[in-house]
């Protein structure tokens, strides 16, 4: 009986320090397995901090000069040759700047005001007279529009596509960018936030059986 009891006794003690051993490993487990998320979480961070960046960030790519009640328009080609374009377009009226997004790079295309159609704006880039929607390389157009007063007007544009347009402040120079790339960054933080949110079960096995931090 006394030797039944001690065997009992003594699985009991090995299971209880089973038990303790197990419950430490899981603890080890979830703390490895936070760390690392920790980690992975901020390089996602960063990386999206820099997208962030990137997606706010504004780039002058277009100046309207309102001077005399006339309208003209600065541009900078490919080769980064600044154009001066004089316009027919009354800039009381509201003026329209339309672009359009090829080979993800956003280009002018032409600048009309609102009584005049789209088709028979004046064309900035003779090469976007006719564009091809059927090529994917074409992703859309987008246009930025306002009655504009005496002075400087600037075009911005984000990293991912938006226009804006405001009187530029002093007579401070305007640097002006050629067709500047246009990102999808919806898609992108998309994709981070799935990352961050996949825990599987296999990563915690495999930590358990082969030791994986």
């Amino acid at each position: 009986m006394m030797k039944f009891i001690k065997t009992v006794i003594v699985l009991a003690l090995l299971g209880g320090i089973g038990l303790a051993g197990y419950h430490w490993a899981s603890g080890k487990v979830e703390v490895d397995i936070y760390r690392n998320r920790l980690a992975g979480l901020s390089n996602e961070y960063e990386s999206l901090r820099s997208m962030y960046n990137q997606a706010v960030r504004k780039t002058a790519v277009t100046e309207l000069i309102v001077k005399n009640g006339k309208l003209s328009l600065a541009i900078r080609t490919i080769e980064g040759v600044d154009r001066m374009i004089d316009t027919p377009f009354d800039p009381a009226q509201e003026i329209y700047c339309d672009y359009v997004l090829l080979d993800g790079r956003l280009w002018i295309r032409r600048i009309y005001d609102g009584h005049t159609p789209p088709s028979e704006g004046l064309v900035i880039d003779e090469k976007l007279e006719q564009v091809d929607w059927n090529d994917p390389a074409a992703r859309y157009g987008n246009a930025v529009y306002r009655s504009l007063s005496e002075g400087r007007w600037i075009v911005t544009v984000t990293g991912d596509g938006s226009l804006g347009l405001a009187k530029a402040n002093g007579a401070s120079v305007t640097i002006l960018s050629g067709p500047v790339p246009v990102r999808d960054f919806d898609q992108l933080e998309k994709q981070i936030s799935e990352d961050i949110s996949r825990v599987k079960v296999v990563d915690v096995l495999k930590r358990i059986v082969r030791g994986q931090n």
